[in-house]
Protein backbone atom coordinates (compact mmCIF):
# COMPACT_ATOMS: atom_id res chain seq x y z
CA UNK A 1 0.00 0.00 0.00
CA UNK A 2 1.32 3.50 -1.21
CA UNK A 3 1.33 6.52 0.99
CA UNK A 4 -1.43 8.13 -1.67
CA UNK A 5 -4.08 4.92 -1.83
CA UNK A 6 -6.79 5.22 1.27
CA UNK A 7 -7.17 2.43 2.85
CA UNK A 8 -10.47 0.43 2.83
CA UNK A 9 -10.28 -0.65 6.32
CA UNK A 10 -8.69 0.93 9.80
CA UNK A 11 -8.08 -1.33 12.54
CA UNK A 12 -8.10 1.00 15.86
CA UNK A 13 -6.23 -0.78 18.85
CA UNK A 14 -6.12 0.93 22.63
CA UNK A 15 -3.10 -0.32 24.18
CA UNK A 16 -3.00 0.08 27.66
CA UNK A 17 0.53 -2.25 29.32
CA UNK A 18 -0.38 -5.16 27.48
CA UNK A 19 3.28 -6.12 26.43
CA UNK A 20 2.94 -9.74 26.99
CA UNK A 21 0.62 -10.41 24.36
CA UNK A 22 1.46 -7.32 21.97
CA UNK A 23 3.42 -9.76 19.25
CA UNK A 24 1.26 -12.23 19.09
CA UNK A 25 -2.01 -10.16 18.55
CA UNK A 26 -0.09 -8.18 16.07
CA UNK A 27 1.28 -11.56 14.64
CA UNK A 28 -2.33 -12.81 14.08
CA UNK A 29 -3.77 -9.17 12.84
CA UNK A 30 -1.78 -9.08 10.01
CA UNK A 31 -2.48 -13.13 8.76
CA UNK A 32 -6.05 -12.14 9.15
CA UNK A 33 -5.95 -9.09 7.36
CA UNK A 34 -3.54 -10.18 4.67
CA UNK A 35 -6.23 -13.04 4.00
CA UNK A 36 -9.02 -10.30 3.22
CA UNK A 37 -7.17 -8.92 0.11
CA UNK A 38 -8.32 -5.20 1.12
CA UNK A 39 -5.81 -2.46 1.87
CA UNK A 40 -5.83 -1.63 5.55
CA UNK A 41 -4.01 0.43 8.03
CA UNK A 42 -3.74 -0.44 11.99
CA UNK A 43 -3.69 2.58 13.97
CA UNK A 44 -2.36 1.52 17.73
CA UNK A 45 -2.96 4.34 20.51
CA UNK A 46 -0.53 3.60 23.61
CA UNK A 47 -2.75 5.15 26.67
CA UNK A 48 0.30 5.73 28.86
CA UNK A 49 1.68 2.43 29.52
CA UNK A 50 4.45 2.12 31.68
CA UNK A 51 5.71 -1.35 31.20
CA UNK A 52 6.92 -2.12 27.43
CA UNK A 53 4.18 -2.12 25.21
CA UNK A 54 5.70 1.70 23.57
CA UNK A 55 8.80 0.12 22.39
CA UNK A 56 7.49 -2.74 21.02
CA UNK A 57 4.34 -0.88 19.26
CA UNK A 58 7.65 0.95 17.83
CA UNK A 59 8.84 -1.79 16.48
CA UNK A 60 5.62 -3.01 14.40
CA UNK A 61 6.11 0.58 12.99
CA UNK A 62 9.67 0.37 11.54
CA UNK A 63 8.79 -3.11 10.02
CA UNK A 64 5.61 -2.47 8.89
CA UNK A 65 5.75 1.82 8.22
CA UNK A 66 2.83 2.17 5.65
CA UNK A 67 0.48 0.31 7.32
CA UNK A 68 1.09 0.87 10.78
CA UNK A 69 0.90 4.14 13.04
CA UNK A 70 1.20 4.60 16.38
CA UNK A 71 -0.10 7.54 18.96
CA UNK A 72 1.99 7.39 21.66
CA UNK A 73 -0.40 9.54 24.91
CA UNK A 74 1.58 11.64 27.41
CA UNK A 75 -0.57 9.91 29.96
CA UNK A 76 -3.27 7.39 30.35
CA UNK A 77 -6.36 8.91 29.60
CA UNK A 78 -9.08 5.92 29.20
CA UNK A 79 -9.80 3.26 26.52
CA UNK A 80 -11.94 5.62 24.73
CA UNK A 81 -9.92 8.55 24.65
CA UNK A 82 -7.42 6.05 22.66
CA UNK A 83 -9.96 5.28 20.88
CA UNK A 84 -10.90 8.52 19.78
CA UNK A 85 -7.51 9.89 19.19
CA UNK A 86 -7.43 7.10 16.30
CA UNK A 87 -10.63 8.00 15.41
CA UNK A 88 -9.72 11.65 14.45
CA UNK A 89 -6.39 10.43 12.28
CA UNK A 90 -7.89 7.20 10.51
CA UNK A 91 -8.58 6.93 6.66
CA UNK A 92 -10.50 4.32 5.65
CA UNK A 93 -13.72 3.85 4.76
CA UNK A 94 -14.69 0.75 7.54
CA UNK A 95 -13.02 1.34 10.81
CA UNK A 96 -12.84 -1.19 13.70
CA UNK A 97 -12.18 -1.01 16.86
CA UNK A 98 -10.27 -3.99 18.65
CA UNK A 99 -8.99 -4.51 21.88
CA UNK A 100 -5.21 -5.80 22.48
CA UNK A 101 -5.91 -8.62 24.66
CA UNK A 102 -7.07 -11.11 21.98
CA UNK A 103 -10.29 -12.60 23.96
CA UNK A 104 -11.92 -11.36 20.37
CA UNK A 105 -9.68 -13.07 17.91
CA UNK A 106 -8.35 -10.64 14.61
CA UNK A 107 -9.29 -13.76 12.67
CA UNK A 108 -13.66 -12.93 13.42
CA UNK A 109 -13.09 -9.61 11.60
CA UNK A 110 -14.32 -10.67 8.18
CA UNK A 111 -17.98 -11.62 9.98
CA UNK A 112 -17.92 -7.87 10.62
CA UNK A 113 -16.93 -6.71 6.92
CA UNK A 114 -19.67 -9.18 5.65
CA UNK A 115 -22.23 -7.62 7.25
CA UNK A 116 -20.79 -4.01 5.59
CA UNK A 117 -20.92 -5.81 2.13
CA UNK A 118 -24.67 -6.26 2.82
CA UNK A 119 -25.24 -2.82 3.98
CA UNK A 120 -25.23 -2.11 6.92
CA UNK A 121 -23.47 1.20 7.83
CA UNK A 122 -22.81 -0.43 11.69
CA UNK A 123 -22.00 -3.56 12.67
CA UNK A 124 -22.08 -4.19 16.56
CA UNK A 125 -21.50 -7.70 18.43
CA UNK A 126 -22.04 -10.10 20.92
CA UNK A 127 -19.48 -13.37 22.56
CA UNK A 128 -20.23 -16.69 21.89
CA UNK A 129 -19.65 -18.69 24.75
CA UNK A 130 -18.32 -15.80 27.20
CA UNK A 131 -14.81 -16.82 29.03
CA UNK A 132 -15.31 -14.85 32.13
CA UNK A 133 -16.07 -15.56 35.65
CA UNK A 134 -20.17 -15.86 36.45
CA UNK A 135 -20.38 -12.90 37.94
CA UNK A 136 -18.84 -11.03 35.46
CA UNK A 137 -21.27 -12.57 33.40
CA UNK A 138 -24.39 -12.32 35.19
CA UNK A 139 -23.75 -8.37 36.41
CA UNK A 140 -23.09 -7.50 32.42
CA UNK A 141 -26.37 -9.11 31.69
CA UNK A 142 -28.08 -6.79 34.77
CA UNK A 143 -26.37 -3.91 32.94
CA UNK A 144 -27.33 -4.47 29.61
CA UNK A 145 -31.00 -4.82 30.56
CA UNK A 146 -31.33 -1.96 32.52
CA UNK A 147 -29.18 0.18 30.03
CA UNK A 148 -32.15 -0.63 27.28
CA UNK A 149 -34.94 -0.15 29.39
CA UNK A 150 -33.53 3.82 30.22
CA UNK A 151 -31.75 4.88 26.72
CA UNK A 152 -33.55 2.56 24.34
CA UNK A 153 -29.90 1.50 23.07
CA UNK A 154 -30.16 -2.48 21.54
CA UNK A 155 -27.07 -3.65 22.14
CA UNK A 156 -26.92 -7.56 23.46
CA UNK A 157 -23.37 -7.62 24.96
CA UNK A 158 -22.13 -3.64 24.95
CA UNK A 159 -18.78 -4.75 26.78
CA UNK A 160 -17.70 -6.22 23.25
CA UNK A 161 -15.15 -3.80 21.47
CA UNK A 162 -14.97 -5.93 18.32
CA UNK A 163 -17.07 -3.44 16.27
CA UNK A 164 -17.12 -1.81 12.78
CA UNK A 165 -18.29 1.90 11.97
CA UNK A 166 -18.58 3.48 8.66
CA UNK A 167 -16.73 6.53 8.00
CA UNK A 168 -19.87 8.82 8.11
CA UNK A 169 -20.48 7.69 11.83
CA UNK A 170 -16.86 8.03 12.69
CA UNK A 171 -16.87 11.88 11.06
CA UNK A 172 -19.92 12.31 13.43
CA UNK A 173 -18.53 10.80 16.63
CA UNK A 174 -15.54 13.06 16.14
CA UNK A 175 -17.60 16.32 15.45
CA UNK A 176 -19.60 15.87 18.87
CA UNK A 177 -16.30 16.13 21.26
CA UNK A 178 -17.93 14.85 23.96
CA UNK A 179 -15.44 14.84 26.90
CA UNK A 180 -17.03 11.56 28.52
CA UNK A 181 -19.13 9.28 26.12
CA UNK A 182 -19.89 5.41 25.71
CA UNK A 183 -18.88 4.91 21.31
CA UNK A 184 -20.74 2.20 20.90
CA UNK A 185 -23.93 3.96 22.51
CA UNK A 186 -23.14 6.79 20.70
CA UNK A 187 -22.73 5.23 17.15
CA UNK A 188 -26.37 3.48 17.35
CA UNK A 189 -27.33 7.05 17.57
CA UNK A 190 -25.80 8.18 14.67
CA UNK A 191 -26.39 5.01 12.65
CA UNK A 192 -28.75 4.46 10.25
CA UNK A 193 -29.07 0.58 9.45
CA UNK A 194 -26.95 -0.98 12.62
CA UNK A 195 -26.97 -4.91 13.16
CA UNK A 196 -24.59 -7.04 15.59
CA UNK A 197 -23.29 -10.43 15.00
CA UNK A 198 -21.55 -13.30 17.20
CA UNK A 199 -18.08 -13.62 17.33
CA UNK A 200 -15.72 -15.95 19.45
CA UNK A 201 -14.37 -15.21 23.03
CA UNK A 202 -11.30 -16.95 24.04
CA UNK A 203 -10.06 -16.86 27.92
CA UNK A 204 -7.47 -13.98 28.04
CA UNK A 205 -4.26 -15.97 27.41
CA UNK A 206 -1.73 -12.53 28.77
CA UNK A 207 -2.28 -10.07 32.14
CA UNK A 208 -5.55 -9.15 33.78
CA UNK A 209 -8.51 -7.25 32.85
CA UNK A 210 -7.59 -3.39 32.99
CA UNK A 211 -11.61 -2.76 33.60
CA UNK A 212 -12.23 -2.69 37.59
CA UNK A 213 -15.83 -2.88 39.13
CA UNK A 214 -15.05 0.53 39.89
CA UNK A 215 -14.49 1.08 35.87
CA UNK A 216 -17.06 -0.82 34.93
CA UNK A 217 -19.11 1.37 37.75
CA UNK A 218 -17.95 4.84 36.09
CA UNK A 219 -18.49 3.38 32.36
CA UNK A 220 -22.20 2.89 33.11
CA UNK A 221 -22.63 6.45 34.97
CA UNK A 222 -21.49 7.43 31.72
CA UNK A 223 -23.43 5.68 29.68
CA UNK A 224 -26.67 6.50 31.38
CA UNK A 225 -26.51 10.03 32.06
CA UNK A 226 -24.78 11.04 28.75
CA UNK A 227 -27.84 9.36 26.87
CA UNK A 228 -31.13 9.65 28.94
CA UNK A 229 -32.53 11.66 31.67
CA UNK A 230 -34.71 8.78 32.89
CA UNK A 231 -32.49 9.07 36.18
CA UNK A 232 -33.39 12.79 36.65
CA UNK A 233 -37.11 12.03 35.98
CA UNK A 234 -37.51 9.18 38.21
CA UNK A 235 -35.84 10.46 40.93
CA UNK A 236 -37.95 13.99 40.37
CA UNK A 237 -41.42 11.41 40.18
CA UNK A 238 -39.82 9.75 43.63
CA UNK A 239 -38.90 12.82 45.02
CA UNK A 240 -42.81 13.68 44.78
CA UNK A 241 -43.97 10.53 46.46
CA UNK A 242 -41.65 10.62 48.83
CA UNK A 243 -43.26 14.25 49.76
CA UNK A 244 -46.70 13.34 49.15
CA UNK A 245 -45.89 10.57 51.93
CA UNK A 246 -44.80 12.70 54.44
CA UNK A 247 -47.33 15.23 53.82
CA UNK A 248 -49.60 12.27 54.98
CA UNK A 249 -47.51 11.40 57.53
CA UNK A 250 -46.93 14.92 59.15
CA UNK A 251 -50.70 15.66 59.14
CA UNK A 252 -51.52 12.05 60.96
CA UNK A 253 -49.08 12.82 63.45
CA UNK A 254 -50.61 16.17 64.30
CA UNK A 255 -53.72 14.79 64.38
CA UNK A 256 -52.41 12.07 66.64
CA UNK A 257 -51.23 14.08 69.22
CA UNK A 258 -54.19 16.38 69.72
CA UNK A 259 -56.45 13.22 70.12
CA UNK A 260 -53.76 11.10 72.17
CA UNK A 261 -51.15 14.10 73.32
CA UNK A 262 -47.95 13.73 73.94
CA UNK A 263 -46.13 10.73 73.70
CA UNK A 264 -42.72 10.06 74.13
CA UNK A 265 -42.14 6.70 72.32
CA UNK A 266 -41.75 6.33 68.59
CA UNK A 267 -38.05 7.98 68.61
CA UNK A 268 -36.38 5.11 66.94
CA UNK A 269 -39.11 4.90 63.91
CA UNK A 270 -38.63 8.72 63.43
CA UNK A 271 -34.67 8.69 63.50
CA UNK A 272 -35.55 5.52 61.02
CA UNK A 273 -37.12 7.64 58.35
CA UNK A 274 -35.27 10.90 58.96
CA UNK A 275 -32.12 8.63 58.17
CA UNK A 276 -34.29 7.24 54.99
CA UNK A 277 -34.64 10.45 53.52
CA UNK A 278 -31.06 12.19 54.10
CA UNK A 279 -30.08 8.88 52.19
CA UNK A 280 -32.05 9.75 49.18
CA UNK A 281 -31.34 13.53 49.23
CA UNK A 282 -27.42 12.11 49.25
CA UNK A 283 -28.19 9.64 46.11
CA UNK A 284 -30.11 12.93 44.68
CA UNK A 285 -27.03 14.83 45.11
CA UNK A 286 -24.91 12.64 43.83
CA UNK A 287 -27.53 12.18 40.60
CA UNK A 288 -27.06 15.55 39.92
CA UNK A 289 -23.63 15.88 40.29
CA UNK A 290 -22.93 13.32 37.41
CA UNK A 291 -25.03 15.57 35.07
CA UNK A 292 -23.19 18.75 36.48
CA UNK A 293 -20.13 17.16 35.93
CA UNK A 294 -20.57 16.27 32.23
CA UNK A 295 -21.72 20.09 31.84
CA UNK A 296 -18.35 20.89 33.62
CA UNK A 297 -16.20 18.83 31.45
CA UNK A 298 -18.21 19.81 28.59
CA UNK A 299 -18.09 23.94 29.15
CA UNK A 300 -14.17 23.54 30.48
CA UNK A 301 -12.83 23.54 26.98
CA UNK A 302 -9.18 21.39 28.34
CA UNK A 303 -7.94 18.74 25.88
CA UNK A 304 -9.33 15.77 26.53
CA UNK A 305 -6.01 13.80 25.93
CA UNK A 306 -2.48 15.42 25.29
CA UNK A 307 -0.12 13.36 22.34
CA UNK A 308 2.99 12.77 22.74
CA UNK A 309 4.02 11.38 19.37
CA UNK A 310 2.82 9.96 16.52
CA UNK A 311 4.50 7.40 14.30
CA UNK A 312 3.48 7.20 10.94
CA UNK A 313 4.59 7.35 6.77
CA UNK A 314 4.98 11.01 5.82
Amino acid sequence: MTKNIKPEISIVIPVYNEEAGLQDLFTRLMDALQKLNRSFEIILTNDGSVDKSYSILKNFHARYPMNVRIIDFLGNYGQHMAIIAAFERSKGDIIITLDADLQNPPEEIYKLLQKFDAGYDYVGSYRANRQDTFFRKYVSRLINWGREKITHIKMKDQGCMLRAYSRNIIEKIVESKEASTFIPALAFHFSQNPTEVEVRHDERAYGESKYSLYMLTRLNFDLITGFSLVPLQLFTLFGIVISGISGLFSLYMIGRRFYCGPELEGGFTLLTIVFFLLSVLILGVGLIGEYVGRIFQSVSNRPRYVIRSILEKN
